[in-house]
């Protein structure tokens, strides 16, 4: 497994409180994960969410532009409050929920993923979708899973992670500086750390063939969009992520990086 690296969570703040979460929007939705609505499906079904009943209390971390929170609640009628670092998110995400039926089951807090702002045993749920890559220390983030998880409650995420084909240091070290990632883990690695934790690991999931599949995607949304990114964001942007996106896309067809899913629950 590849080490850690020097970006710092200001680093990602700055990614994503400026041109960088915008691209990111225009590439992956409102919902910025793989597979947008159809996958925080997928994690509900996983999750149980659908059979827990509309009282269930779920905690998203690192919850961006709101996009997941707000199709969970309409969906499945169940309570969110959403965590992220980025004030610039939070904002958005509280403008983008204004209106809506369900808004008073939706709270947004800003704080870090590593010092919870929320009490020991209050959530029915803990859950993350592809964005605890941009969290250091692993080991504390799921720690403050299980703490603030209530008995018998389930962790539910999914991550990108590194892949079977262990990528070189020159290459590793570009795909991590691209994405701002302090460190990404490995699917046995997940595993490990939910288990150290006090954790009952019920499933893990290894997605990195859909994940291959929609790094082409992205890199097609990104050529068709060319002209206007470049209008918005200026000739060298565009250079630095399509330069990015192909490295990734090659990089997930040599299985050096993937995505994962892992359920687990508090006994």
């Amino acid at each position: 497994m590849n080490g850690q690296y020097d970006v710092s969570v200001n680093d990602v703040s700055a990614v994503y409180a400026g041109p960088g979460g915008k691209l990111w929007e225009l590439l992956m939705g409102e919902e910025i994960h793989v597979g947008g609505a159809e996958q925080t499906d997928y994690l509900a079904k996983k999750a149980g969410i659908d059979e827990k009943g509309k009282d269930l209390i779920l905690l998203d971390i690192c919850s961006a532009l709101g996009g997941p929170a707000r199709h969970l609640v309409e969906k499945y009628g169940i309570r969110v409050i959403g965590v992220d670092i980025t004030p610039e998110m939070i904002e958005e995400a509280q403008k983008r929920t204004i209106g809506k039926p369900f808004k008073d089951k939706i709270e947004y807090r800003h704080g870090s993923a590593l010092d919870l702002p929320a009490h020991a045993k209050s959530f029915d749920v803990v859950w993350g979708q592809d964005s605890w890559c941009y969290v250091r220390d692993k080991k504390r983030l799921i720690n403050e899973t299980a703490r603030v998880l209530k008995s018998g409650g389930t962790l539910a995420f999914t991550d990108w992670i590194w892949g079977s084909v262990q990528a070189p240091p020159n290459e590793a070290d570009f795909l991590m500086a691209f994405m701002v990632f302090p460190d990404m883990q490995t699917l046995d690695g997940y595993a490990n750390l939910i288990r150290a934790a006090g954790l009952k690991l019920k499933e893990q999931e290894d997605l990195s063939v859909d994940f291959a599949q929609n790094m082409d995607q992205y890199l097609v949304t990104l050529k068709k969009n060319k002209g206007n990114i470049i209008a918005g964001f200026g000739n060298d942007l565009y250079n630095e992520a399509e330069k990015g996106i192909i490295a990734w896309n090659k990089a997930a067809h040599e299985k050096k990086v993937g995505r994962g899913l892992w359920i687990a629950t508090k006994t």
